[in-house]
């Protein structure tokens, strides 16, 4: 079994209310693939202000360093680290080893997030759900690694 982001499942989701649907990806994965949303399962709303790591990434705010903050200025960080822990439990409980999850993302990506600014750029580092994930061994891969990720399932 694989976590994937439910978004790059089709689940309209994402911040915005919609999705970044990767129709290969969903051909590839659909009878292995356990789809969740952190965001969502922490309890935020469908669509939703979008929201950036401020003071670091996603190993940062689980250590209390850094906190994810929405465009508003509200700080989110309490539903972003419940999300991840009930997202970990559900891929736990399936066998999941690892995860495709939504690149750039504060609760997902996985090597690069945006820098907290709300101006597009990018900082390296982990998303919270990506970070905790990589923390409990699982191999994390983005939307953007498909093939590398689907070329792992074989081995």
């Amino acid at each position: 079994m694989i976590l994937v982001s439910s978004c790059l499942m089709g689940f309209s989701c994402r911040y915005d209310g919609l999705s970044k649907c990767r129709p290969e990806l969903v051909d590839a994965v659909r009878r292995i693939a356990v789809p969740v949303c952190p965001e969502v399962l922490g309890g935020l709303s469908v669509p939703r202000p979008p929201s950036e790591i401020r003071g670091g990434d996603g190993r940062e705010v689980w250590s209390g360093l850094a906190r994810v903050v929405n465009v508003c200025g509200e700080d989110v960080t309490e539903a972003y680290l419940t999300g991840a822990r009930i997202a970990l439990s559900i891929g736990a409980q399936a066998g999941c080893t690892r995860a495709i999850l939504k690149a750039r993302s504060p609760a997902c990506g996985s090597g690069a997030v945006y820098d907290g600014t709300f101006s597009a750029r990018l900082r390296p580092g982990d998303g919270v759900f990506a970070s905790l994930l990589k923390a409990h061994g699982l191999k994390v891969y983005t939307e953007d690694e498909i093939r590398e990720a689907l070329l792992s399932l074989d081995g």
